[in-house]
């Protein structure tokens, strides 16, 4: 069994390296204007599109500028998608004829699908209809991933500019985030899924008599293209409620491992694209791995976990204390765990199997993924700028330590940059904090908790640290469709989306309006030393952040088990 378990994790880590490479050198291409193989048939159209919305793509940018735009787009992407939902029923494309959802939940819809996190507080084959699926949900996928991007490749072009208030134009950022990396990338995966079993149609839903003589309704739809780019563009919002343990989404244990390397692709990718930009692939590497050590880490402590069972189901006669409840009977329990660690890591939010099942260290280590920035790989985008701020804060560290003015890949660190680092690491754990306090606190908040003890904590400090994380996975046993946390969750989502997107802005702004430290005065950073203080700085952060709610909720439940307790 441990055999089988390395060899495939090793196989599936050992390719998403090799295309990580390949990606990374792609979109290093892409951003930086040169040609690449997609360019005789894209750039005609790119041209159209400039032309067609009076987009000079040789004007650059300031930071604030920059941000205006990326502010200016998501509020109009909220609107416009809270006014679908709202208006669904008298709209077509509604086979079964689904109502309008109520404010509160639209909204909350709304602002999930425009923040990248997905958060899902419906079901989707019985609330949405075709329409809203399409032209909002799967619109929204690509936007706000290509969103991420976009400031992940403006963050990377600071460290190359310098003495400069500019470093890039938002819509052309934009614009070739989605026609060369997202769309091309998720038609093909689409093609893919469709091969292999998953749906791609406009039918009505279809009643079938059932061996016991009952009615079941088997939903239809346009599954394919979203389930593509809800993994490419690390989104996780599924179509049915089932996410990926639904056989029309995730229909054998090869789409799993596809949704697994997909989901993963560009994140991992970034960090050799930031290698390319800046002219050191040797620094890529150390990002790179640095982040792989952190993933690994994370990754067997939950193998471990759930590998030792469940002493109480083992005192029922359970052979080995086997805790497959929650899993999906298609894909092995080693396959399930992988597929967690992978969606927290990566801010992607689809799930293969219900969370709240979990071995409680394994939901420990699920919750540390999202808590400290999802920078473990991280969302598309925003996981390599929350490494580069953990890599900032340990430069600023270093440079405390050796009585040196602290500098980052050739650019000196001074009191603005490291303000906006703090900023951009800790508002989103406020907000988790804060928020996880005032639920935990009211009635209204507690009403919605289906466990007692610790592993009620649990869900209420799992669904903010989903939300403020702009992760959106859940941990299935919270019923949160309610005013008091489809208003507070949007809240955290909106916090944990423009709490780093902005400040990162700043810091890129002051960072390519600086020159560039000379060679000698630098402390390296392409060693494995900096990769070690990279590594421990994320952890102790994390640890010493969110210690106490971790020790009270899921590490107690594992104590407690251990000890044959129940609640």
């Amino acid at each position: 069994m441990h055999r089988e378990i390395t060899l495939e994790v090793l196989l599936l880590l050992s390719l998403l390296t090799i295309l990580a490479v390949v990606m990374g050198r792609y979109m290093a291409k892409v951003f930086s204007g040169k040609s690449v193989i997609l360019s005789p048939i894209l750039i005609p159209l790119e041209k159209c599109l400039y032309r067609l919305f009076g987009i000079d793509k040789n004007l650059e940018m300031t930071w604030k500028s920059y941000a205006k735009n990326l502010i200016i787009l998501n509020i109009i992407g909220i609107i416009i998608l809270f006014l679908l939902l709202e208006t669904q029923g008298f709209l077509p494309l509604n086979p079964q004829r689904f109502e309008s959802l109520h404010w509160d939940e639209a909204l909350n819809i709304a602002i999930s699908f425009a923040s990248n996190t997905n958060w899902q507080v419906y079901s989707g084959e019985s609330t949405l209809s075709y329409l809203s699926q399409m032209l909002g949900l799967s619109v929204q996928n690509f936007l706000s991933a290509a969103v991420g991007l976009s400031v992940a490749i403006a963050f990377i072009r600071s460290f190359t500019k310098k003495s400069t208030t500019e470093f890039g134009n938002f819509w052309v950022d934009l614009t070739r985030s989605i026609l060369y990396i997202l769309l091309p990338l998720s038609i093909v995966f689409s093609i893919i899924l469709i091969s292999q079993g998953v749906i791609q149609n406009l039918n009505p839903y279809v009643d079938v008599n059932t061996l016991d003589g009952g009615i079941q309704t088997i939903a239809q739809g346009p599954v394919a293209s979203q389930v593509a780019i809800k993994h490419l563009g690390t989104n996780g919002g599924g179509f049915f409620n089932a996410n990926s343990a639904h056989p029309y989404e995730n229909p054998s244990p090869l789409t799993d491992y596809l949704q697994i390397l997909a989901l993963l692709l560009i994140p991992a990718s970034l960090p050799f694209t930031f290698g390319s930009m800046i002219k050191k692939q040797k620094q890529g590497w150390i990002l790179y791995s640095a982040i792989m050590v952190l993933f690994l880490i994370g990754l067997f402590i939950a193998l471990w976990s759930e590998s030792q069972g469940n002493p109480l189901l083992a005192q029922l006669g359970i052979e080995n204390g086997s805790n497959m409840e929650g899993k999906e009977a298609r894909f092995s329990l080693l396959n399930s765990v992988v597929f967690s660690q992978c969606t927290t890591a990566t801010a992607c939010g689809a799930v293969n199997n219900m969370h709240d099942s979990l071995m409680p260290l394994t939901g420990l280590v699920l919750m540390f993924n999202m808590m400290v920035g999802e920078v473990i790989f991280g969302g598309i985008g925003v996981g390599l700028i929350g490494i580069l701020a953990y890599a900032i804060l340990t430069m600023f560290l270093v440079g405390l330590m050796i009585g040196r003015t602290p500098e980052i890949f050739g650019k000196k660190l001074e009191s603005y940059e490291m303000i906006m680092t703090v900023c951009l690491l800790i508002l989103p754990s406020l907000a988790q904090l804060i928020l996880s306090s005032i639920a935990i606190s009211t009635t209204n908040g507690l009403s919605s908790l289906t466990e007692n003890g610790p592993h009620s904590l649990s869900q209420i400090i799992y669904a903010f640290a989903s939300g403020a994380g702009n992760n959106g996975s859940a941990f299935a046993g919270l019923k949160a469709n309610t005013f008091f946390y489809n208003t507070s969750m949007s809240i955290a989502m909106l916090i944990g989306r423009f709490s780093v997107l902005i400040p990162a802005l700043a810091i890129a702004g002051s960072l390519a309006n600086k020159k560039r430290v000379p060679l000698e005065a630098r402390f390296p950073t392409t060693t494995p030393l900096f990769a070690f203080m990279l590594i421990s700085v994320v952890i102790i952060v994390g640890a010493l952040t969110f210690f106490p709610l971790l020790v009270m909720g899921p590490l107690l439940e594992h104590l407690s088990i251990q000890l044959g307790q129940t609640f």
